[in-house]
C-alpha cells in the first residue's frame, strides 16, 4: 500500500505488477459538447464539509438570494431524508433548495425537465452512485442538467456524487466479488488489470476518473489499478472533507481540509499488452494540499505558498 505524508508534491515512477492491456474508452451516459461550459464543478470526496466549502458551491450557483438550487439525492438509502437535511443546509447559507427525487421513469418526464430549468447549481448527494447513474443515465433530466452546466450553472457532488461526475465511473465493486480487507470493508488489497469496475458516469468531467474518501480509506490501489489500465484518463483522489473546483477553462483548485491525489499515466511508459507482468515507469503523483491548482491539459501543478 503506498502511503503519503501531507504538504508535497511528488513525482514518482513506478513499477508494478499484474497483467496488462489498455481498456478502451468508456461511453459516458451523455455524450460530451464540444465546447467549453460556462459552469463550475465542486467535487467533495466525501466526509464532513465546512461551511466555507458549502457557501463557495452556493457562491457559484449565483450567491445568496440569487442561488436555485436543484438537490439530487437517489444515491442514498434514504434520500428523502438525506434530501431534505441537504435543503436545509444549502437554505442556510442563502440559497433557494428543493429536492429533486424522481424514479427513472419519471426523470423522463417532461415536468422534471421543467424543474430544472430555472436551476443555477445542482447538488448530488452521497449514498451509492450506481443507484444515482442508473435513475438519470441516458434520461431527458440528465441531458437538462448537461445544459444547464453548459449554461452556467455550478454541478456539485460528495461521495457518490463525485464518482458520478466523470465520463468513466469506479463503482466500488471489485473482482473477485468480497475480496476486500480492513476496518472498512471495501479496501482494494492488488494492483491487478480487471480488478476494478468502472462503468460509465455521468460525463460532466472529461479525461479523468474520480475516486473518494482517498486518504482516509486508503484507496492508492483501487485507483492506480484503473488508471494503468486506462493512461489516457489522469486518476483524481480527493481525501475526506476536500474538493477540487473545476472551472470552466477545465482547471482545478485544491479546497478544503486535506488533499488531492493525482496519478497521470498519460506519458508513462507501459509494458505491452502481451506482457506476461503490468509494468509503468514515467508515472507523475502529485499530491496537492487545500490552495493547490492543476492544470490537467499541461498536466501541471501548483503549490500554495504557505
Amino acid at each position: 500500500m503506498l502511503r503519503f505524508g501531507r504538504h508535497a508534491a511528488v513525482l514518482a515512477t513506478l513499477t508494478l505488477l499484474g497483467s496488462a492491456a489498455p481498456i478502451p474508452p468508456i461511453t459516458p451516459r451523455v455524450a460530451p459538447r464540444a465546447e467549453k461550459p460556462k459552469g463550475s464543478l465542486v467535487i467533495v470526496g466525501g466526509g464532513s464539509r465546512d461551511e466555507a466549502l458549502m457557501r463557495r458551491f452556493v457562491e457559484l450557483a449565483g450567491g445568496p438570494g440569487h442561488a436555485r438550487i436543484a438537490v439530487v439525492p437517489m444515491a442514498s438509502e434514504e434520500a428523502e431524508e438525506s434530501g431534505a437535511e441537504l435543503v436545509k443546509e444549502l437554505d442556510s447559507l442563502g440559497a433557494d433548495a428543493f429536492v429533486f427525487l424522481v424514479t427513472r421513469e419519471q426523470a423522463d418526464a417532461l415536468e422534471s425537465v421543467e424543474r430544472l430549468a430555472a436551476a443555477s447549481g445542482v447538488w448530488f448527494g452521497g449514498g451509492d452512485q450506481k443507484r444515482l447513474t442508473a435513475v438519470l443515465g441516458g434520461t431527458a433530466s440528465l441531458r437538462a442538467i448537461h445544459q444547464r452546466y453548459q449554461a452556467g450553472a455550478v454541478l456539485g457532488g460528495t461521495s457518490a456524487g463525485a464518482a458520478i461526475m466523470s465520463d468513466s465511473m469506479i463503482t466500488g465493486d471489485q473482482t473477485p466479488p468480497g475480496d476486500t480487507t480492513g476496518y472498512y470493508g471495501d479496501e482494494y488489497p492488488a494492483i491487478e488489470r480487471r480488478r476494478i469496475e468502472v462503468v460509465p458516469g455521468l460525463g460532466f468531467l472529461h479525461g479523468a476518473i474520480v475516486d473518494q474518501h482517498f486518504l482516509k480509506r486508503e484507496r492508492h490501489n483501487r485507483l492506480l489499478s484503473a488508471v494503468l489500465e486506462r493512461p489516457y484518463l489522469i486518476g483524481v483522489g480527493i481525501d475526506e472533507s476536500t474538493a477540487i473546483e473545476v472551472s470552466p477553462d477545465g482547471r482545478w483548485r485544491v479546497l478544503g481540509e486535506s488533499d488531492v491525489v493525482v496519478y497521470d499515466a498519460r506519458q508513462a511508459r507501459v509494458t505491452p499488452p502481451d506482457a506476461p507482468l503490468l509494468g509503468a515507469t514515467g508515472l507523475r503523483v502529485q499530491l496537492l494540499p487545500s490552495g493547490s491548482t492543476y492544470d490537467p491539459a499541461k498536466g501541471r501543478a501548483t503549490l500554495p505558498a504557505r
